[in-house]
């Protein structure tokens, strides 16, 4: 389960933070700033927060460090963010904001999709934290809607509904974050073993033949060879991607009747559906 999940501050601090709420009205921590410091910004703070969880994780993300790497005092840092949930929120949406969008408009659906998972998968790659936050409430800023209706765009057209336009773009960024986080493992143990997994398992065959028996695992022990001999290892993660997105993409063919379903080479997909946004 993941250690760290968005939207689990105050709503309305983090929507006025996310949003950069200016109105007279909004009482934003931005507001009520004191103090000799006033050249720090809200934004050096996600800066800051995203440089140290991208060389060193989550596990070392607090206010206290922060507030170290930028030079003030932990006090200083909460009168522009509440509190760490807050600051995850802005991370968030600030990596989302920066993500590189592809413009895939007039190619056919598949690569349309594949370029959204791409996409994602590069945002993980620059941000592995990233991987391990749960986003089943996700910070509704302006780089989670300007992501939300980019990708929205790749199923727009094909003949979906609204809610099976969401449903899709969901699963496909499931699949992402679940191949980020097995590779994201498969890193962390090459490095807490101080080897990689081919080497692992050689280590460790001599045991494993003396406990295996061939007889009460037969196909087991067949298909766990012969992936073992494919992959040099039981997971291949950029394998696991690969075969994981051709299966995504064959499951929206269906759903879609069929369109682009053989070759991706065009067609509008199955009529009926708003195929509006979400």
């Amino acid at each position: 389960m993941p250690t760290e999940r968005t939207s689990a501050g105050d709503p309305a601090h983090t929507l006025r933070l996310l949003w950069r709420d200016a109105s007279p009205d909004a009482a934003a921590p931005t507001d009520r700033r004191r103090g000799p410091r006033r050249g720090l910004s809200i934004d050096a703070v996600v800066d800051s927060a995203t440089a140290l969880a991208d060389a060193e994780g989550l596990d070392a993300l607090t206010m206290r460090r922060v507030a170290k790497e930028l030079g003030v005092v932990p006090m200083t840092l909460y009168t522009y963010v509440p509190g760490k949930a807050e600051l995850l929120d802005l991370m968030l949406d600030a990596a989302y904001a920066r993500m590189p969008r592809t413009d895939t408009a007039g190619q056919p659906w598949r690569r349309r999709v594949t370029a959204v998972a791409e996409e994602n998968t590069a945002l993980f790659a620059r941000h592995p934290w990233a991987a391990a936050v749960s986003t089943t409430r996700p910070p509704l800023g302006p780089g989670q809607m300007a992501k939300y209706e980019h990708e929205l765009s790749a199923l727009d057209g094909l003949g979906l509904g609204d809610v099976e336009m969401d449903d899709c773009l969901t699963h496909l960024l499931t699949f992402v974050q679940a191949c980020a986080r097995a590779a994201a493992d498969t890193r962390a143990a090459q490095q807490d073993s101080a080897m990689n997994d081919g080497q692992w398992w050689e280590l460790n065959a001599p045991l494993l033949a003396r406990v295996l028996d061939e007889k009460a695992y037969p196909t087991a022990v067949r298909v766990g060879a012969a992936a073992g001999a494919a992959h040099a290892s039981a997971h291949d993660p950029a394998h696991a991607y690969t075969f994981g997105l051709r299966r995504v993409l064959d499951a929206f063919a269906a759903l879609i009747d069929g369109a682009d379903g053989a070759d991706g080479t065009g067609g509008t997909g199955r009529t009926g559906g708003t195929g509006g946004a979400a």
